[in-house]
Formats: C-alpha cells, sequence, structure tokens
C-alpha cells in the first residue's frame, strides 16, 4: 500500500530544486563517556549500521508511476541501503568548530535522491578538543523542524548510566509514534489531497471577520497577523544558490528571561528583538538598510477555538504570524515593545480561529514562498516577508546517549529564492542555540550576524536595566 502526500507536504516537495533543496538538519555536539577509547567514535558509527528496523518514516520514499496516475505517493523502500543513509567523517586539522560549521555548510547544501528515503546523518570526529558532533537531516516533506528536532531527542535519555539506547531512525517499541498517514489505495490518493486542501480553505472562508481584519493588517502591518502583502527588498532577498553557509552558538536562556521580566515581554519576543536589532546592524554593515522594516514569518503555537470537528477539543495548533522586525528602529527597547505589541495582538486574532482555519491562513500566507520559485518568478516578485524566524522547544534536562553527554543542539533550516536567510532557535537545558542558515552567495559574511545578535541582546539588556 502507499500513501499520499498531503498539500504542505507536495507543495515542499515540489518546490525543491538543486539551488533550493528544502531540508532541515540538526547539528549536535557530544562529550565522550568517561573512559572512552580512541576507537570510541568507529564504533558508535559501526553500530548505527546494525539498525535492521528503521522507524517508517526513515523508510519510505516519493514514488509516483501509472499506477499512482502519475501522482505522487509514499511507499516503503525495499532496497533499502544504510550505509548511504549512515556516514562517518573526520574534520580537517585543526579541527575547530570553524571546521566543523565548514563541514555541516557543505552538507546542508547537498540535495538528497528522490530515488531513496529523504534522510541522512553523520557521525563526525576529529575536534581539537574531544567532543564527537553529529549532523542529520531530513526533508521537509517528512517532519517540520519541530518534529525534527523531537525526533532527535527522542533517542536521547536524561540518565547518563543507560545503555543499548538506539538512534533516531531505529524501531523501538515504546517509541512516540510518527505522525499516523492515511495508508488508502493509490487511486484514491490524488483525490484525498484536494479533499483536505478543499476542506481546509472551506474552514478558512467560514471566518470573514477574521480573514478580512487578516488582510486590513496586511495592508499596513501595524500589529501582526498571517499574512503580509509586502516586504522591502533587501541583499537577503535575491535568487539563492545552492550552496550553504551555517553558523551557529549559544546564548543563556536566563539572560532573555531577564529582559523579558524586566520589560513585560515573552522570551520569543526578546529573541525577535534581539534578531531585529542584528538584522538591523548586519545590513548597516553592508549599506543596505530599508527604510521600512523588515517582516518575519515566525511560526507561533497557540490554543485554537473548538470549531466542531471531530476531535473537537481545541488544543495546539501552529500557525504562521508576519511580524515587523523593527529594523527601521533605532531604539531597542522601542522596538522590543513593538514586536510585544504586534505577537499579543496576533495570537489574539489567531486565538479566535480554529485549527482548520489557522492552517488555511498559514498555507495562505506562506503560499508565495512556495509558488514563486515553482513558477521561476523569484526574480520579478517580492516575497511578502523578508526572513522566518522560528523558536523550537527542546529538551529542558541535560541529555545522554549511551552514555555521551548532550553538550549542543543547534538546528539547520531552509533558504528560499527571494529569502537567503533562515533564523532557527532551539532550547536545551538552559541554554538557546541559534542556527543561521544563508545561502552562501547572497548573504555575505554571514557569521557576523552572530556578533550583532550579541551586541543585540546587550543593547537590549541595557534598556531593560539588567
Amino acid at each position: 500500500m502507499a500513501s499520499p502526500f498531503d498539500p504542505q507536504s507536495l507543495a515542499f516537495f515540489m518546490a525543491e530544486s538543486k539551488d533550493m533543496p528544502i531540508h532541515v538538519g540538526g547539528l549536535l555536539l557530544f562529550e565522550k563517556p568517561e573512559g572512552a577509547g580512541d576507537d570510541y567514535v568507529r564504533g558508535l558509527y559501526e553500530e548505527q549500521l546494525k539498525v535492521e528496523r528503521l522507524r517508517p518514516l526513515f523508510a519510505k520514499r516519493p514514488y509516483r508511476s501509472i499506477a499512482t496516475g502519475g501522482q505522487l505517493v509514499w511507499v516503503e523502500d525495499d532496497n533499502f541501503d544504510i550505509e548511504h543513509h549512515v556516514r562517518h567523517s573526520a574534520l580537517p586539522r585543526p579541527g575547530r568548530i570553524r571546521e566543523l560549521l565548514d563541514l555541516t555548510s557543505r552538507l546542508h547544501g547537498q540535495r538528497m535522491a528522490h530515488d531513496r528515503p529523504l534522510w541522512e546523518t553523520w557521525v563526525i570526529e576529529g575536534l581539537d578538543d574531544g567532543r564527537i558532533a553529529m549532523y542529520t537531516k531530513i526533508h521537509h516533506a517528512l517532519v517540520d523542524g519541530v518534529s525534527a528536532m523531537r525526533l532527535l531527542a527522542s533517542a536521547f535519555s536524561s540518565d547518563p548510566d543507560e545503555r543499548g539506547m538506539v538512534p533516531p531512525f531505529a524501531y523501538k517499541e515504546r517509541a512516540p509514534k510518527d505522525k499516523p498517514s492515511r495508508t488508502k489505495a493509490v487511486t484514491k490518493a490524488p483525490s484525498s489531497a484536494l479533499r483536505t486542501a478543499a476542506g481546509a480553505i472551506s474552514e478558512a472562508a467560514g471566518l470573514p471577520g477574521a480573514t478580512y481584519k487578516s488582510f486590513r493588517n496586511a495592508l499596513t502591518l501595524t500589529n501582526a497577523g498571517p499574512i503580509s502583502l509586502r516586504a522591502p527588498r533587501t541583499i537577503l532577498n535575491q535568487k539563492i544558490s545552492g550552496a550553504r553557509r551555517f553558523a551557529a552558538d549559544d546564548w543563556d536562556i536566563a539572560r532573555l528571561k531577564a529582559v523579558g521580566a524586566a520589560t513585560g515581554t515573552t522570551l520569543n519576543d526578546v529573541l525577535l528583538a534581539m534578531c531585529g536589532g542584528a538584522l538591523r546592524a548586519y545590513l548597516i554593515e553592508h549599506d543596505s538598510l530599508p527604510d521600512t522594516s523588515l517582516i518575519s514569518a515566525v511560526p507561533v503555537g497557540l490554543n485554537a477555538k473548538s470549531a466542531g470537528e471531530a476531535s473537537g477539543d481545541g488544543g495546539n495548533a501552529l500557525g504562521f504570524l508576519m511580524v515587523k522586525l523593527g529594523t527601521d528602529e533605532p531604539d531597542a527597547g522601542t522596538r522590543l515593545q513593538d514586536i510585544h505589541a504586534a505577537m499579543a495582538a496576533g495570537k489574539q486574532m489567531m486565538s479566535t480561529m480554529t485549527k482548520a482555519q489557522i492552517t488555511a491562513m498559514g498555507l495562505l500566507g506562506m503560499a508565495p514562498s512556495m509558488a514563486l520559485p515553482m513558477l521561476g518568478l523569484s526574480n520579478y516578485f517580492n516575497l511578502p516577508f523578508n526572513v522566518t524566524i522560528s523558536n523550537v522547544p527542546g529538551p529542558k534536562e541535560t541529555m545522554y546517549f549511551n552514555g555521551a553527554k548532550l553538550v549542543g543542539m543547534y538546528p539547520a533550516s531552509v533558504p528560499m529564492h527571494g529569502q537567503g536567510l533562515n533564523i532557527t532557535a532551539v532550547s536545551y537545558a538552559g541554554q538557546l542555540g541559534i542556527g543561521l542558515t544563508g545561502c552562501r552567495k547572497t548573504v555575505p559574511s554571514l557569521q557576523r550576524l552572530l556578533v550583532h545578535l550579541e551586541d543585540a541582546l546587550v543593547e537590549l539588556e541595557k534598556v531593560a536595566g539588567v
């Protein structure tokens, strides 16, 4: 049996090209267990090659034929080759973090073969301080960034003495279940996808007031909303190449929380204000700061109202808000308060929607970033936002993998035509790991943004008095 692509996964898959690989990734850093020998990393790699049974998510590949009516479906890969997906690498000397980020940049820029399951992982040794790195990537058609980091974290334990643990791609009897896919006859797959899309659009139409308000906000972006109609063009917003540059660092979450507590704002507000200040400084440095503010697409989790759907109990939903980052505002305190007010208003508006309406509005807001590249129109029309900034919750406790201590988590994401930079943060054990993923050609000196992020946080601490 085959299972259909859902509309959003199909859009991610179809938008991909050699210049725009659409996968998310994660770079993890570990300290070796006490007493580990020189062959520890080799043994870690070989243990992963012994995995015989995969989680269903990691065993399926895209497929289409006459039998599927020419439509894309997921099928199990009958010729799975684990040595293609799990690899062992070593850094060149001197083995600094710089060399690790250079390797991650190259790996993240390589498009995955569509005739195999869409994931790969590397075990990396050669760091000068003796730590181990793992880099994993998985296609956005399979999971979003939040789900990808959760999959990685699900393989770890808070017990440093636990052994016999298997990697994230291995099947575990008691592992959290993969997101269920509707297994249906292949002849029903296309109509199922169409019904899903039509249902989402129908749900969005059920709230004309919220839709009207979204478009009204989009005209001026005085408050955040699911839709933006315009954004200034900057050096970040051009057609991109396939080469990537990845940079990452950690910030103490307590610092951001202290700013939030002193100013009555949230952790995410402070992160957005950091990014706004950093992008302002970066664009000034390149003599490219526009007169109007950059717009960010911000994924948010919130409670949707009950809509009488089958589940019927509301719960958490994921939507997108388009938010002004205040890059045109020189005062850090004003920038933070403006972002806070916009995010609060946007969340309040979306809380009046059902899950399906939030999904539909999110698809509508993100549609240009999918459609324009597929139609080859990225050079002729601006995307309605300049950058995507995500904040992914991770484990709060220190985690281990067969005794190896996890000491860093850094997400890598998806630049797109017209949007050459993606900023994603993940929280872990009191630290906020921020990963910057950019087009090597159109985002010069990407690593400078790390310096500007720190400077922006220091500025926020000053205005907050902490």
